[in-house]
């Protein structure tokens, strides 16, 4: 497995590592209901503003929307709104999700997510569905930073996740594509990878050839 030693357990980011984005699609949509300047809040790695209080789970989805509405004139249904901002999630490569489900055999394989209590039910319901299998096949644990009212790449969030795992640090392999992300987490001992745009991780099975799944 490339470089890596005793790994027992595999982390994975959502967004930009198993889910592909579309950010200038989002921004377009947003900018279609009158959103302008919306570019502030948003990008691939990490979130601001009323967009990070929602990762952080300091604010409702319903305070989400009214502090989206304020930002334009229009009159905005929460459709409307949860539609955009949905946006930004594309899909999951087939190779992906069967990848995950070799992994699992091998490995005790979890999500270290900063996502949403709107995103993530949205993902959960179209994207890890679509071979008639749910998040529970694909994973042994979810780490919600909207859950876990914290978010990468603050330590706290990391230790909240070896405190919960019984796991050394050392034995974990966290694969990102936040270049803070990577940095915080090889300051505590992880293993890491950083992950490129559209990136085929199929290296990753190298340590599980010939599993069928």
């Amino acid at each position: 497995m490339k470089h890596f030693k005793d790994i027992n357990t595999i982390i994975f980011d959502l967004g930009g590592v198993l889910i592909n984005l579309d950010l200038p699609q989002c921004i377009q949509n947003f900018k279609q209901l009158g959103l302008e300047n919306f570019e502030q809040y948003l990008s691939n790695f990490r979130q601001s503003g009323f967009f990070m209080q929602l990762e952080k789970g300091q604010i409702s989805d319903k305070t989400f929307r009214n502090e989206v509405r304020k930002l334009t004139p229009n009159t905005l249904t929460d459709a409307q709104i949860d539609e955009a901002w949905c946006s930004f999630l594309l899909n999951i490569p087939a190779e992906k999700l069967g990848m995950l489900l070799k992994l699992r055999k091998k490995f005790r394989v979890i999500v270290l997510s900063n996502t949403n209590i709107i995103h993530f039910p949205n993902s959960e319901k179209t994207i890890f569905t679509e071979r008639g299998k749910n998040m529970s096949d694909y994973f042994d644990k979810c780490y919600l930073s909207y859950e876990m009212k914290m978010a990468k790449p603050d330590a706290e969030i990391f230790e909240s996740l070896l405190a919960s795992e019984h796991v050394a640090a050392s034995h974990c392999l966290l694969l990102d594509d936040g270049l803070k992300n990577i940095e915080q987490a090889q300051k505590m001992g992880f293993q890491t990878y950083l992950v490129k745009e559209h990136e085929d991780l199929s290296f990753l099975l190298e340590n599980v050839q010939g599993i069928e799944e």
